[in-house]
């Protein structure tokens, strides 16, 4: 039986990533692991906000940047809000769709988009 899908986003830096991810955003690091100690890439990262979870990785063969994640959020206009004290650059302003949703689009420094919206 299914339970769940986490999305994996490619990225190319970790500390960016984390900085944007947690920094900005308000995710939380779960767990990171590197192919070696001594350097912050490739990286492996683990974000988590409510009961959204990420998976960021900077090695080569997870994925491509560019990548896109829907999020269900209880009120995309109270998470407006909060980004817009944040001064977070967002691609999309929240918008009433025709398909019955009301969304916001923000990317990170490598084109991910994340797609945050409310069912109407």
């Amino acid at each position: 039986m299914l339970k769940q899908a986490i999305p994996l986003l490619h990225v190319s830096d970790v500390r960016q990533a984390e900085a944007f991810y947690c920094g900005v955003l308000g995710f939380e690091m779960y767990t990171s692991t590197r192919a070696r100690e001594d350097m912050e890439n490739p990286c492996y990262m683990v974000v988590w906000r409510d009961n959204v979870v990420l998976h960021l990785s900077s090695f080569s063969g997870d994925g491509k940047f560019g990548g896109v994640v829907n999020i269900l959020v209880e009120n995309v206009d109270r998470l407006y809000d909060e980004f817009l004290q944040k001064n977070v650059s967002l691609d999309l302003q929240p918008t009433d769709q025709t398909w019955g949703t009301r969304e916001m689009y923000v990317k990170d420094t490598d084109q991910n988009c994340l797609r945050f919206f409310t069912l109407k």
